[in-house]
């Protein structure tokens, strides 16, 4: 009997995701964003003055997608790109006021776009998909011979839902 793709967790996960990132953004156009771009932003307003690299490490891609965003934002004039004073061969990226003016307006559209993803669900089942995801993804990031370890404490904090019976 061949396997079933269409009925596979990953593949609901995938098309989850698809939707999400679509729907992400319709909302992040009203912005003037592009998905992905927002969770610079976010970076940034965390610890300005991040290093490329260490952008790309928080975000898990590659350098030149880190490269691509923070150009196009900087064309936008929410992020400036600065060579550090210290090391001259690193770049550091900074909020520019407009940027930092976008943080609030990112969080509610993330809160609607929860709000709209996770629509019928009541708070022990939002808990609790929360933790099987986290649980997928170390479970790919081990698989693809990443470090998970951030996880290992998100994974603990929703421990109680074991013990209640579903």
């Amino acid at each position: 009997m061949p396997f079933d793709h269409a009925k596979s967790a990953t593949h609901r996960l995938a098309r989850a995701a698809k939707a999400q990132r679509a729907r992400a953004g319709t909302h992040l156009s009203s912005l003037g964003l592009h998905p992905g771009q927002e969770v610079v932003l976010k970076a940034l307003a965390e610890a300005d003055g991040r290093t490329m690299s260490a952008l790309a490490a928080e975000l898990g891609v590659q350098p030149p997608t880190v490269t691509k965003m923070v150009t196009r934002l900087a064309t936008y004039g929410f992020v400036v790109r600065q060579t550090s004073e210290q090391d001259g061969r690193l770049a550091r990226v900074f909020l520019t006021e407009p940027g930092r003016a976008l943080i609030g307006d990112v969080d509610k559209l993330w809160k609607r776009l929860e709000k709209e993803a996770l629509a019928g669900f009541d708070d022990r089942d939002r808990k609790r998909v929360r933790k099987l995801l986290r649980r997928m993804e170390k479970n790919l990031l081990s698989a693809n011979g990443s470090p998970s370890n951030d996880l290992d404490d998100d994974l603990d904090d929703d421990e109680d839902l074991e013990r209640t019976p579903a």
